[in-house]
């Protein structure tokens, strides 16, 4: 062996190992590893890369013997797997700012997820409707977590995001990336789609005083040991890592406030909010502490948002505190007082407070204001332009190119003006000598560079000049200029020719590409996509923003167009047309439409044909969002059109499903039922769902006054939606043989998937067609073997009573749909006392009692003038006061339960007897006796008190006994005014409705000798009075 190979094994055999990365399965074998891997000082793999290992593995598909994938299976390994990534988390102290900068969106809200099923949250149910008061304080906590991400997230994907540049293009990473990016996407939605309820629980958050816990890594593992228990009820509930009521209180109102601040944009009074609780955390930092281990929050952003706040608040009370320069300056440029400006900038020059990229931000807006036509404000952006660059001079940088514009024609006035700022920006008492020499050398540069003599001794005899230039350097200078050639300054200009030269390239298109981002005017975008081709023809500008989207079914037409600047202008067009759209700027996106139709025209039947068909999507979008509301027909042209759309047959048409979906309700909405049920193409019915489901929703319309045999279309319909509804099963036979249930899986048989049809019911807005479909899904609910408490709708008798296979119906996904679908309702018409018992129903069926008595309460209120009318007995049925009956006995309030009895159409006294018994109720109780009028029920009362020596109550109850015998009206009166009795504090919301004073007039009685009591006056006073009285 040579010496050199001797020393080259000595070195390598000398080099320390690198220890082997530890594979995720490791932390499966060995429970104890986790833990000692997460104490090493830099564990590899990292704690984060940990989270995306083990719930990647635990949620990765299988694939059965006939190749078909499945979702992941619920056993063992795969939830260690997930209790292992919350056992990471937890480690990291549930951090969300060091999850959100590593893990995905999809990761962490799988992650959050998992948090909130270990956590005990009860699947299904509205955060927004849990008492957070009331839950164990990790539930809550978990909760609390999820909700601040929600926002945040929502938050963070408003900013705008720098696309990657793309790498040598590989099918698998393609596929990969775009996939993830869809799954975000459907994230984010659903995440702004509950962003008002995720506002709510952090809102109904700050009212809590009490501390929270977090999980940690020894609760989760008591958690794990406990899975039998209860609403999270162990002893992890509060043997978790601690978060005071402080700190808990500081994080989520600074989520808040950035979430109020994000809003903002398109309502400005919301600002406020954002205000108060961006200052509420600036106050509960200060009471914390900066050594909080529970709190981050990045200080220097929570001080940038106060000062945009104070600056975007118009009702801010500037008297409060001192304002900031931040303020002054944006309170100048709202009211126009250019002239404060100038001077707060010069006042900085000495103070260096604003940022320079501030400075520069208010001189790009007053340039774009000049250039608007507004010509009063050339001289203010030179004098803004002016103090910008001696603070510039001050600090070292450049001269920037926009003084060198505007300094190319100088005059007295503006070397006036340059000078006073000179002076006024250096102290020359306390200057430093970095100072002085910046600012001399920036004099000496102008006077160089000006031609005319007379104003360069205007410079050279000012104080400020020969103060901070020497003797020698002033000779130097005048020697300089008087050897400068005429002949040459006139022939070559050197000082003009050189501020002449344009900016760079990449500047200039940066700049164009900023314009581009920002227009909305067709004419505007045409003419900078040929500037932007005049310069290079090496960029594709339709990618230049990651917002701008168009659909996959057009993108392939699009970008199939040979000529590269009408490839980009129409892909920019339609995309920014599309979000107009959807922000609901119908202006814009018709002039964008309108421009894309008319350039499309020219070279493209097909493309013109899409247009139209996105045109006639807008105006259905305008009409609905403008008359329409107010319940004004549509013009006939746009109903022909609508028409023509449905009835389209061109080949090779790329067709958006939204559009479709939107023409059908449409003529739901507008009650096109002739049109659908007789008047349809049949080729329609067979390719288009919308249509088919359309056309059954309006033959059942249109049947429901015939007797229930010649309902035939109810029961086609019954049969689509069972058939949307259903679940497919798929089987595996074991290695003994045995056959085992792997998966049911949305059923691929129906015309649509039940989240389409979803999406499309929220489109519709017509009363009689909600109530049906509503009624279609509650008798589906009903259907299922182990329902206990049914619910009631409207029009529940069309539809089949039994269905030939539950077990292939999704009877959950018909539970979670039927709650949505009443919401939406709800949300139509908050009135429909029909939709409100359904609510209620919903809620008595799911154990919410208060919530299930609060909705049957409103349901009579709206359809008896708030109780001042008799409620109808279609509405109060029995039924529904047997169930307001059980609210109130499981509610504690027993009297009311002996109340209800007397409305049923035989007073139930079985029940009335056995609650009056009850001594510990949570209602007035003997207040309530004066609405008794059943007399069995008031002598029961009257020995019931006797019987247990309560003298005061016996008195009361045999004073009401006492009361003459009414007759059929009085007493139907009389229970008017028992029941706004017992619903007092059910219904105090409604209070703004009453009058104010409304007098209570009493009646009086008088007895016989004969014992016979006789009425002198009887006058029931009005349900309010009484109300009021209480």
């Amino acid at each position: 062996m040579s010496a050199e190979a001797a020393d080259r094994e000595a070195a390598t055999s000398s080099r320390p190992c690198t220890p082997p990365q530890t594979c995720w399965f490791e932390f499966l074998l060995e429970e104890s590893l986790l833990e000692k891997h997460l104490r090493k000082s830099c564990p590899d793999p990292t704690p984060v890369e940990l989270i995306v290992q083990f719930l990647e593995q635990a949620s990765k598909p299988s694939v059965n013997e006939q190749n078909q994938v499945q979702p992941p299976p619920d056993n063992k390994r795969n939830r260690i797997l997930k209790l292992l990534a919350l056992k990471v988390a937890a480690h990291l102290k549930w951090d969300l700012d060091i999850l959100e900068k590593s893990l995905s969106v999809p990761v962490l809200n799988m992650l959050l997820n998992e948090l909130l099923c270990i956590s005990k949250v009860p699947p299904g149910t509205k955060h927004v409707d849990m008492d957070m008061a009331t839950l164990p304080p990790t539930t809550a906590m978990a909760i609390l977590l999820y909700n601040r991400w929600a926002i945040r997230t929502i938050v963070q994907s408003s900013f705008p995001v720098k696309q990657a540049k793309p790498g040598p293009p590989q099918l698998s990473v393609m596929n990969q990336m775009q996939q993830e990016k869809e799954l975000t996407e459907n994230i984010l939605k659903v995440l702004k789609e509950q962003a008002s309820d995720s506002i709510l629980v952090l809102e109904a958050a700050l009212k809590l005083n009490k501390d929270l816990y977090v999980h940690t890594m020894r609760t989760l593992d008591l958690l794990a040991m406990e899975p039998g228990m209860v609403n999270g009820e162990t002893e992890s509930s509060t043997a978790g890592l601690k978060i005071k009521t402080e700190e808990m209180q500081c994080q989520v109102c600074y989520d808040l406030g950035a979430a109020y601040f994000q809003q903002g944009s398109t309502n400005s009074a919301v600002y406020e909010k954002a205000r108060e609780k961006f200052f509420r955390t600036k106050e509960l930092i200060a009471e914390i502490g900066s050594l909080s281990l529970h709190c981050t929050i990045d200080e220097k952003r929570l001080a940038g948002y106060c000062q945009a706040c104070d600056v975007l608040v118009s009702s801010f009370d500037s008297t409060s505190q001192q304002l900031t320069p931040y303020s002054q300056v944006h309170i100048c440029l709202r009211s126009g007082n250019y002239q404060d400006v100038i001077k707060i900038f010069i006042e900085d020059n000495l103070t260096f407070n604003l940022p320079v990229q501030f400075r520069q931000s208010v001189l790009r807006e007053l340039f774009q204001k000049a250039q608007q036509g507004n010509e009063a404000l050339d001289e203010i952006c030179f004098k803004v332009c002016a103090c910008n660059t001696v603070r510039d001079i001050l600090e070292g940088r450049t001269i920037s190119i926009q003084f060198n514009q505007l300094f190319l024609r100088p005059n007295k006035e503006k070397i006036d003006f340059l000078l006073e700022v000179c002076s006024r920006s250096i102290n020359l008492e306390k200057h430093s000598d970095s100072l002085e020499e910046n600012m001399a050398a920036f004099l000496k540069n102008v006077c160089l560079g000006l031609e005319d003599l007379q104003y360069v001794f205007m410079i050279s005899s000012h104080e400020l000049f020969i103060t901070l230039l020497k003797d020698e350097e002033r000779k130097l200078l005048v020697d300089q200029m008087r050897k400068r050639s005429p002949r040459i300054n006139l022939c070559i200009k050197p000082v003009t020719s050189f501020y002449d030269i344009p900016a760079s390239a990449s500047v200039n298109i940066g700049q164009l590409e900023h314009q581009l981002i920002l227009s909305v005017d067709p004419w505007r975008i045409r003419q900078i996509l040929i500037e932007l081709h005049g310069m290079t023809s090496e960029c594709q500008f339709w990618t230049v923003s990651n917002k701008w989207e168009v659909p996959s079914v057009y993108s392939g037409v699009i970008l199939g167009i040979k000529d590269s600047l009408t490839r980009d202008l129409v892909y920019i067009l339609m995309a920014k047309g599309l979000h107009c759209s959807t922000v609901k700027d119908f202006s814009h996106a018709k002039q964008l439409f309108a421009a894309c139709l008319e350039l499309v025209t020219e070279f493209s039947p097909k493309l013109r044909q899409v247009m139209l068909n996105e045109m006639l999507l807008l105006d259905i979008y305008t009409h609905e969002a403008g008359t329409g509301q107010s319940g004004e027909r549509p013009p006939s042209d746009l109903i022909s059109r609508v028409r023509g759309y449905l009835e389209m047959r061109l080949p090779d048409i790329p067709l958006r499903q939204v559009i479709a979906e939107e023409c059908v309700a449409f003529m739901l909405n507008w009650k096109e039922n002739e049109y659908l049920t007789l008047q349809v193409p049949a080729f329609l019915l067979q390719n288009n769902p919308y249509v088919k489901l359309g056309q059954l929703l309006a033959a059942t319309i249109k049947e429901l006054p015939g007797p229930k045999e010649s309902r035939r279309t109810a029961k086609d319909l019954w049969e689509v939606v069972v058939q949307i509804c259903s679940v497919s099963s798929q089987h595996k036979r074991g290695n003994d043989g045995r056959v085992s249930l792997i998966k049911q899986r949305e059923s691929t048989l129906g015309i649509m998937y039940r989240s389409e049809l979803l999406s499309f019911i929220k489109k519709l807005r017509e009363p009689l067609v909600l109530s049906i479909i509503l009624s279609l899904f509650v008798k589906l609910h009903n259907v299922r073997e182990d329902i206990v408490n049914d619910i009631t709708a409207e029009h529940i008798s069309i539809w089949p009573s039994s269905i030939p296979n539950l077990q292939s119906v999704d009877f959950e996904a018909v539970a979670i749909t039927v709650k949505e679908l009443v919401r939406y309702a709800r949300s139509i018409n908050p009135n429909n006392h029909s939709w409100l018992i359904i609510q209620a129903d919903i809620y008595f069926a799911t154990n919410q009692y208060s919530a299930a008595l609060h909705y049957y309460l409103q349901a009579g209120a709206v359809c008896s003038d708030f109780f001042n009318k008799a409620v109808p007995p279609d509405v109060y049925t029995d039924q529904v006061i047997k169930r307001m009956i059980k609210c109130c006995s499981l509610l504690n309030c027993h009297t009311q339960v002996a109340i209800l009895c007397q409305f049923l159409r035989e007073i139930d006294y079985k029940t009335a007897f056995k609650s009056l018994q009850e001594q510990n109720s949570h209602d007035a109780m003997d207040s309530y006796y004066d609405y008794i009028w059943d007399v069995t029920i008031l002598e029961y009362l009257t020995y019931l008190h006797h019987k247990r020596g309560e003298t005061d109550k016996r008195q009361i109850a045999f004073s009401v006994t006492s009361l003459p015998v009414f007759g059929i009206d009085e007493k139907r009166d009389y229970q008017l005014l028992s029941s706004w009795k017992l619903q007092s504090w059910e219904l105090w919301p409604y209070q703004s409705h009453w009058p104010d004073r409304i007098e209570r007039e009493q009646p009086r009685r008088s007895v016989t000798a004969g014992g016979a009591e006789k009425e002198k006056k009887v006058s029931p006073s009005n349900g309010k009075a009484l109300l009021l009285s209480i």
